[in-house]
């Protein structure tokens, strides 16, 4: 079957969204479109986790009910991604009746493989993580959470727990061999590094005593399911594991997208789950970095977040997506300023893309009415372009389309199409700006998963009849 599956992590439903959801969003919706346009069938899912303590404590300070918030952040998400023209096929929330019944349905089949067992659980917990942590990850942080600025709590409870240490061997082989590729490589030796210290069994439940707001664990109603376990269950429930027969043509997933800070649950407690259910594991784990703001990350806790929707309003839903795509590195942490927002449109936006765009369309239209005849195919390599795609390198998969900006530029320079005009030579110019024309269109297809409105822009200049230099500039200056 010629399908795509891909999923984003699902943010925690605990605080509006800000650009870092955004650009995980981004970097899904890239890879989606990109897909399409080899012709495959997508299923592109994101969503929101809606259970847990924190969940909890957030909705009774402002005296609502665990759902009635959630509902209206899961509201604020898909707005998000409207605003941001991400074209999921699914949303999916934790607190769907269908996710509550297949992630009951998965817990007894973990349960089948002997791999869930009840024991107690004493050690460090984050609420803010939602996490456990071990004596050495504590002492590394001084006692204190990096991510949330607060203490760990120390907690002793009777819980289920999950036979992770199982798996360490099994995972680690499909890392090694690339049969469940992590990128980048940074990451993968992270958890490498973890596997090889040596996994322990995880706690998969918490007792109702310390949150209400959760899964009830099948057979034990004192008991919920971990909010992170049953989370991590989503990719598996939206396309309707275990109970129907869809979710075979669509798993295992061909990309997973997450942050950093959660590679842990991903690539070690997540393939585990996948392997005691005798599942494959997903082909592709992209993690990616951080948007910073002076240096820290960017998030809810830290009260540090940026509006996407101002941005947006702004400056365009495209120029949003190309400057999260081109200069927030791929592979790591990057800050965000709109001082270099604003230089990156004027500069690469304006200056070159739009320039080039106005450039040859008006010669098109003053020196041949707009007829340039038949436009051939590009004969331009676009090998690098598609490596750095394949490999989730979008900040290097744009520097390659601008190197051809550049170069498009450069050879209305040398060739001087305008020289060419004051002479008989008519077919010389034709055959010239039809060159040009060609290496704008191919320009348009390999932006379009970043920009598709600009793309769909130039398209509809350069594959008209007539082609007609656009009324108002693609990219109008920013003071």
């Amino acid at each position: 079957m010629n399908k795509f599956y891909i999923t984003t992590s699902i943010p925690y439903a605990n605080g509006s969204p800000h650009l870092g959801h955004s650009l995980e969003f981004i970097q899904a919706d890239v890879l989606a479109r990109y897909a399409k346009l080899q012709g495959k069938e997508l299923v592109f899912s994101t969503g929101m986790d809606e259970h847990g303590s924190k969940i909890q404590q957030s909705a009774e300070k402002l005296n609502k009910s665990p759902k009635v918030y959630v509902d209206g952040i899961a509201e604020e998400f898909k707005e998000l991604l409207n605003l941001l023209e991400i074209e999921n096929t699914h949303f999916i929330r934790t607190t769907d009746p269908d996710h509550e019944k297949r992630a009951k349905l998965i817990w007894g089949k973990l349960v089948d493989s002997g791999d869930i067992y009840k024991g107690e659980y004493e050690g460090w917990y984050c609420v803010g993580d939602e996490a456990f942590f071990s004596e050495t990850e504590v002492k590394e942080n001084g006692g204190i959470c990096p991510n949330h600025k607060k203490p760990y709590e120390k907690i002793k409870e009777e819980n289920y727990f999950f036979k992770l240490s199982k798996y360490s061997k099994e995972i680690k082989e499909q890392i090694e061999n690339e049969d469940f590729k992590i990128l980048p490589e940074t990451r993968r030796n992270e958890i490498l590094s973890l596997i090889n210290e040596g996994l322990e069994d995880i706690s998969v439940s918490r007792p109702k005593t310390s949150t209400e707001w959760g899964i009830d664990v099948p057979g034990d109603n004192k008991q919920v399911m971990y909010v992170w376990v049953e989370a991590l269950m989503n990719y598996l429930t939206v396309i309707g594991y275990p109970d129907t027969d869809n979710w075979k043509n669509y798993w295992p997933a061909d990309f997973q997208i997450i942050g950093k800070d959660i590679i842990r649950f991903h690539a070690a407690i997540w393939p585990a789950m996948l392997l005691s259910l005798g599942l494959p594991l997903p082909s592709v784990l992209y993690v990616h970095g951080f948007i910073q703001i002076d240096g820290q990350k960017m998030g809810k806790s830290l009260g540090n977040g940026v509006a996407p929707s101002d941005l947006v309003k702004n400056y365009g839903c495209d120029v949003i997506r190309y400057y999260l795509m081109r200069h927030i590195p791929s592979y790591s942490d990057g800050d965000f300023t709109l001082e270099h927002l604003v230089e990156s449109y004027n500069g690469e936006l304006a200056n070159e893309l739009g320039n080039v765009v106005q450039r040859s369309s008006t010669m098109i239209h003053n020196f041949l009415k707009g007829d340039v005849g038949e436009i051939p195919p590009s004969e331009h390599d676009i090998a690098a372009y598609k490596e750095y795609m394949q490999n989730c390198r979008f900040d290097k998969a744009l520097d390659e389309v601008w190197a051809q900006i550049k170069g498009i530029n450069q050879y209305i320079d040398e060739t001087k199409p305008w020289e060419i005009a004051k002479t008989d030579d008519t077919d010389h110019l034709r055959e010239v700006l039809a060159y040009i024309s060609s290496s704008v269109l191919e320009v348009a297809t390999l932006v379009s998963p970043f920009m598709p409105n600009t793309a769909l822009a130039i398209k509809e200049i350069f594959e008209d009849e007539k082609i007609t230099p656009p009324e108002k500039a693609l990219f109008p200056r920013k003071d």
